[in-house]
């Protein structure tokens, strides 16, 4: 696999991120948290958009998968069945000298990064948060806040099973909040303490798993490549058998180019029927699935495409990060697919004169119900568009002093920074149009270009 880090900078990016409401350092007044982070307004927007796309390609645009939303807290016995309180560790060391810890398989030499003093003994840590139910802290009380979302999957198999009545094959899909105390984060998004999960346990007949693993692989490389990542930017790496997870199969990681070269942005693992055979084991409830066209019993094996919203949001602001030559200057814009980018359409009158504010107020009531849209009129026109580059809104829309008189109002394009102008009337049907990819040329009827 060829290494060539994207042209990003990841100091730009963080900074033009926390500059424009995407993500801030989470509780930063005190200093902030390690590995914790906090979404702004135009992130929280965003990261909206990445979980709808997800879920009208997973769930919406199919018939063979359902959701599903289980609580983050679970019996502690599902992490006993499922392998998390013995398996789910990485190798720690300290530092003898500094005391600063580090996962022992990210080190490059047995020397301390930070202070260059020898380190302990290896040991295994287990990355899952612990808390107590109720008012006594004993063992009887322990949970744990899961480090993944799909044993809440798993363990209501049969209900969902028994309630949708879907046939195998068919899938249940999840999207949240997952907690792993990580030895070390860090590159910005990637590696977090707190993050959330979109995940689809896709349940077939065993002895077609190898089949549907490869069709699930490819359905999302090519979601990626559908909401804009460039296909040079994605590699898929195949996990040799002996570093496989112990309930795996195969497992391919698609890859993103990230700053820092190829790393996983999701993976899709073929689990086979270990969680369902695991948890009816230490349950007592069968996981058993009667097959009524071939009058079969048996358990089913899984696939699991899942993916992190917050790698997601790192990689579609990477992919979409440009600077491009303009006059003197350099303009920074992200080129975001439309379904992306948190903010549709800015509404932004030439200047501040009553009658102008009148109107373009009137035009922003009119949009905002049907596409996320922002108001702007705070510093000169050139600003404004320079700060919607900034925050990859794919439209502009000017009302000028000449809309007074001929109502009709400038559409602004981010990427090629074209000109249209249209009736007041026909504005919410083009923007719809462009928004869906017409091509920015086709104009409505009293539409004309501007030179």
């Amino acid at each position: 696999m060829t290494d060539n880090s994207s042209k990003v900078d990841m100091d730009k990016l963080v900074s033009l991120c926390q500059r424009r409401g995407f993500i801030f350092p989470s509780s930063d007044i005190y200093g902030g948290l390690s590995g914790c982070y906090d979404f702004g307004p135009v992130g929280v927007e965003m990261i909206r958009n990445i979980k709808e796309a997800w879920w009208r390609s997973v769930v919406r645009e199919r018939d063979d998968v359902v959701g599903l939303d289980a609580s983050i807290l679970m019996n502690s016995q599902v992490w006993k069945a499922s392998g998390h309180l013995t398996e789910f560790t990485d190798p720690l060391v300290e530092c003898k000298s500094c005391h600063k810890r580090f996962r022992a398989d990210n080190l490059e030499s047995d020397k301390c990064p930070e202070c260059g003093g020898e380190f302990t003994e290896e040991r295994r840590f287990n990355l899952m948060f612990k808390t107590f139910v109720g008012p006594v802290e004993e063992d009887a009380a322990v949970v744990y806040l899961r480090p993944e979302t799909c044993q809440g999957i798993f363990v209501n198999f049969q209900n969902v099973v028994n309630t949708s009545r879907k046939r195998i094959p068919f899938g249940i899909a999840q999207m949240g909040k997952s907690f792993r105390n990580e030895i070390t984060t860090g590159n910005f998004l990637f590696r977090t303490r707190e993050f959330e999960q979109m995940e689809l346990e896709y349940f077939v007949k065993p002895g077609t798993d190898e089949e549907w693993h490869e069709k699930w692989l490819q359905e999302r490389i090519n979601w990626y490549v559908k909401y804009g990542i460039r296909r040079e930017n994605l590699d898929v790496y195949e996990h040799p058998k002996e570093i496989l997870s112990h309930y795996a199969k195969r497992t391919c990681d698609i890859m993103y180019n990230f700053p820092m070269g190829f790393e996983e942005l999701e993976g899709v693992s073929n689990r086979t029927d270990f969680d369902l055979t695991q948890h009816q084991e230490f349950s007592g409830k069968s996981m058993d699935y009667f097959d009524n066209e071939t009058n079969e019993h048996y358990i089913p094996y899984v696939v699991e495409p899942s993916a992190g919203v917050g790698r997601c949001v790192l990689a579609f602001l990477c992919d979409a990060y440009d600077e491009e030559p303009d006059k003197d200057e350099i303009r920074v814009v992200l080129h975001f697919h439309p379904d992306i980018a948190p903010i549709k359409v800015a509404v932004l009158p030439l200047s501040r004169k009553e009658n102008l504010v009148a109107m373009a107020k009137d035009v922003y009531s009119s949009l905002s119900p049907c596409f996320m849209t922002q108001y702007d009129d705070t510093q000169s026109i050139g600003r404004r568009y320079r700060r919607q580059d900034e925050l990859g809104t794919p439209y502009c829309v000017t009302v000028d002093f000449q809309s007074l008189e001929d109502n009709q109002i400038t559409i602004r394009e981010r990427d090629s920074m074209g000109q249209i102008r249209v009736p007041v009337a026909a504005l919410q049907d083009t923007l719809s149009a462009k928004l869906a990819g017409e091509d920015f040329s086709i104009l409505p009827p009293g539409g004309q270009v501007v030179r």
